[in-house]
Formats: C-alpha cells, structure tokens, sequence
C-alpha cells in the first residue's frame, strides 16, 4: 500500500484558562476514521511546489533540514496551509502590508474553489498579493499510519497561533463540526468515550496539555523538532540467512536497538531455548509452548550478573526450567509473575523448590482459569521498587487482562515487562468476570504516565516507541466501544448477540462467539459508567431512559 505524504495543522488560541485547539469531526461517511475528531490537514497535492513563490520565512534547504528530508519540506508546511484553508475556513497568510488577513479579505470567496481542485494556493496568492509566512509555523511531530487502515499517510504535524479576526467554520462535507476546546478537555473527553481521537491527535494533544499559552508551545516546538522515524530497512537473520526488516516489522525495533551498527548479527526470529540479551544484564529466554494464544511461547526474562531475578517463570516445562536454573548457576534469589495464567506461573514453584528463592506475585483468582498451585511469599503493591542485580524495579499494578496483573519497570533502562498487558501483534483478550475492559483501559492510561522507552511484552520481540504502541492499544479499545454504544442506542433493548453482531460486522460471522466475550467486556464498562444497564439478558443504552 501507497503511504502517502500528508501534513496538519494545529490551530492554537489563548484563552483565561490556558490554550485551545481547533478540532474539525469527520464524516462519519468518510473511509478513513469516520466520526473521529482531527486537526485540519490532508495529503500533499502536485501543484504544491506552485506556492514556493509566495512564501517568507526559511527557504525550502533549512525547512528540509529541520524535518530531516532531503528536499520539499516547504511543500509540506504549504499542504497544511491550504488544508486548513479549505477544511476549516482560515487561511494564515499576509498581505502586502505585511498584516494578516483578517475574516473579511476577499480571498476566503475562494475557499469552495480551493476546496474543489478548481484553484490552488499559488492561484490565490498571486491573484490578492498575499504572502504564507512559514516563519509563522512550528514543526510539532511526525506520525506514519501503522499497517492496518484502509489508507496510510506519512504525516507532519505543524503548529501555529490562529491569526486574530478569522471565525473556524467547518467545510460540511469532510468535515460536519468543528468546536475550540482544551487539550486536556479534549483528552478527557476521549478517555470517557464521548470523542474520537486518532493516535498522533492524542499524541500531540498530550504535548500540548503541558503548554499555558501559545508563545511558550510556539519556543518549545521550534527548539525541538522531533526526531526522525526509523524510515531504512534494517538487517537481521533469519533460519541463518540475511535479511532486511522493514520498519514495522515484529523484530525491527529490537534489532535496531541490539544491533545499532547494522551489522546484521540479530535474529529476526524468537527461538524457545535460546537465551538473547536485550538489555544490559537483562536476558530473554523463550519456554517452549508456541501456539494459537502464546505466539512465539512465553519470554521469561532473567536479570543479574551474580545474583538472579527471574520474571515469569513460564509453564513447568523441564526442559525450559533447566534452562533458567542453567543461565543463573541456581543463584536465583527471586521469581517474579506477572499474573497467574497458566502459560506464566507453573514454573514458579519448582524454581523454588530447587534454589529456594523467593516467590513474588499476586494470589491467584478462584476462577478455575488461574495456576492455582502459585503461592506467593510476597505480595507486591502499585509503585513498590523492588531491587535486582539488573537495577530497581517499579511494580505497576495492571489489571484488565487478569484481576491480578502487574508490570514491572527497570527504571533505570525505562524497559517495561509488560506480561500479557501489551502484546506483541495482537490484542489482549479481556474475558469477564476476572477480565475487566474498564481497569484494562485505565491501567494503559497510568502506563503512559511512566518513562517507558521499551516494551518486553510477555509474548514476541521488544517493542520501542512505547507511547505509540500504548496509544494503538487505547484508541482500538475506545474505538470500538464506541462502536458498541452506537449498536446499543439503534438496537436496545438488545442482547448480547444482536450488539455483537452488529458492532463486529466487519468480521466474519464465525468470530462473533469469540468477540461476544469482548462485547461483554465493553458492555460491562459502558454499565460502570452508567451508559448502558442490563435487564433480563436485555441490554439498554442510559441515553434511552
């Protein structure tokens, strides 16, 4: 698939209680995130380069540059301009005065023309004089839509203050309302499930929430443009031959962080048995019970250099149990679970048997599901460090997944074990009564709180640009909770086979018994957060009552 280059604008204000941002809501017609709420912005169009001609500010070397592009960063900053033009009605520009248009310039006649295709930027500076100060605007963030959508863009994020005089309208057909709002509004508003948000919107709405007003965002963005995304293949092995990952790929991230040279020396693959250090003083080592629901099998990771910690245990597999008991000399002083699902814990009680270290995790669930053998001699609690040869541990509690879930953060490498919270390639299965989508959510929204710079998830390679992956995982869930709030209100009242039918309809009717359980889960917040409620096997949406 094409990724296509695109660019957005982000249109700021001052406000008695701090900075606002202009948001536009798509169609909910549109291909691509229907209903969401997005900052003006589109694909780059040809007759781009057009408009050079008219603009002030840096030159297109030093735009390139600052954007780590070759050439046509200006092209980029223009794109945003006319998006926002055409999308919500305001156009940054100066006349040949030097001023900024205010609303009632003659150019916003031709807003429907640009809109159309039957005009461009450079059309409609050339014919009223005006110049696009592109000194104006900040370079904010770049985004690359991950595989998966029906489209994928690689879009650059721009900001600016919104010139004074000019009212946002929204175009009525891409877009059907637009509204100025607080970042943090904006953001809690999505946390409720009252508004769409796409990944790079809450992304930057983040940067933005730590911002009072625009002329302190305006110094921060011009002084630290992001940095690159990973755009080359990179080398790696695989069944012992070369290979060239490209970005995105399952084992990219840590080959690049294993292998920064290039050199081509990292397996592209997970191999049960075999030990590979992906930290300093952190190893991963591999049980070996590949399937359906363990992918590649499950990652015990050890930590130390003279003494051990071991961090999920895996199934009571001999062979894998050997293994660890091999790699540590038996000087294993604790074994950390992060949950007790049978393909994490078992393991646990015959390390201690054979080095008598400490057991630490949560009791298990009596729900029949869990390693009921697991007895912990501690019990960990949310922020407690726990100290290891590999350096302090933070526990986080994370349920969702199962009641007594947590991770645990090397603070000092800001690598994550993140168990069965976050996976590699999948999402977690949240099954009630013990999973629950409600804490499931709430906990990803605490893990983007903590300095996370890699993810060593239970299952699959480390994965980098934690933020990113942690955000995939929050707008998935909202996104389809949305969707079920919206069967509810046209069906109820409704069982829970009409509002799976209908909120999973893009897929296969032979998955629905499986995604039943997550559209209980969902139900099952909704019902929490009082906007939903059962009766009877009936399920009713509260906007109905």
């Amino acid at each position: 698939m094409e990724i296509r280059p695109a660019a957005t604008l982000i249109l700021t204000r001052d406000s008695a209680e701090g900075i606002e941002v202009l948001l536009l809501q798509r169609s909910w017609d549109a291909i691509f995130l229907p209903g969401y709420h997005v900052f003006p912005g589109g694909a780059l169009d040809p007759a781009e380069s057009d408009a050079r001609h008219h603009t002030a500010g840096p030159d297109d070397s030093d735009i390139s540059q600052i954007m780590s592009l070759s050439e046509g960063g200006q092209d980029y900053m223009l794109a945003a301009v006319r998006e926002c033009f055409e999308e919500a009605g305001i156009l940054l520009a100066q006349d040949q005065s030097g001023q900024l248009i205010s609303g009632n310039h003659p150019v916003h006649e031709q807003r429907q023309a640009v809109f159309m295709g039957e005009q461009t930027l450079a059309g409609v500076c050339q014919h009223h004089g005006l110049t696009i100060p592109l000194d104006r605007l900040a370079y904010l963030s770049h985004w690359v839509t991950p595989p998966g959508p029906p489209r994928r863009f690689d879009t650059r994020f721009f900001v600016t203050a919104a010139p004074e005089g000019q009212m946002a309208s929204h175009d009525g057909q891409e877009t059907i309302d637009h509204l100025w709002i607080s970042p943090a509004q904006a953001l809690e508003d999505h946390r409720s499930g009252t508004r769409l948000l796409g990944l790079p919107t809450l992304r930057t709405l983040r940067i933005l929430s730590d911002f009072d007003n625009t002329s302190a965002l305006m110094r921060y963005a011009h002084a630290n443009p992001p940095e690159a995304n990973p755009e080359s293949p990179w080398p790696a092995l695989r069944k012992g031959k070369p290979v060239m990952l490209e970005p995105g790929a399952p084992a990219y991230d840590e080959a690049a962080k294993l292998d920064p040279e290039g050199e081509g020396s990292v397996r592209a693959e997970i191999v049960p048995g075999e030990p590979v250090e992906i930290a300093a003083r952190v190893r991963r080592l591999t049980a070996p019970n590949a399937g359906l629901m363990t992918g590649p099998g499950t990652n015990t990771y050890i930590l130390g250099h003279d003494r051990f910690t071991v961090i999920d245990p895996g199934p009571d597999n001999p062979d894998h149990l050997q293994a660890i008991l091999a790699l540590t000399n038996g000087r294993i002083d604790q074994v950390l679970v992060t949950h007790t699902h049978r393909d994490h814990s078992p393991g646990a009680k015959a390390l201690r048997r054979d080095t008598g270290c400490t057991l630490v995790g949560m009791h298990a669930p009596d729900d029949g599901l869990q390693d009921s053998d697991f007895s912990a001699d501690e019990q960990p609690t949310h922020g407690q460090i726990i100290m290891t040869d590999a350096g302090p541990l933070k526990v986080l509690h994370t349920p969702g997944h199962a009641s007594n879930h947590v991770c645990f953060l090397l603070t000092e490498q800001e690598l994550l074990f993140a168990g069965d919270h976050i996976m590699q390639g999948s999402t977690v299965v949240i099954n009630p009564p013990d999973g629950d989508m409600k804490a499931y959510v709430e906990s990803l929204y605490g893990l983007l709180a903590e300095p996370i710079r890699y993810i060593a998830p239970g299952h699959g390679f480390l994965m980098a640009q934690a933020e990113a992956v942690i955000d995939y995982l929050i707008t998935h869930r909202l996104t389809r909770e949305h969707k079920i709030a919206r069967a509810l209100e046209s069906l109820a009242p409704a069982d829970l086979k009409a509002v799976t039918a209908r909120a999973y309809d893009d897929l296969p009717s032979i998955m629905h018994g499986l995604a039943a359980r997550s559209a209980l889960a969902h139900l099952l917040k909704l019902e929490a957060e009082d906007r939903a409620r059962q009766q009877d096997n009936q399920w009713y949406s509260t906007r109905h009552t």
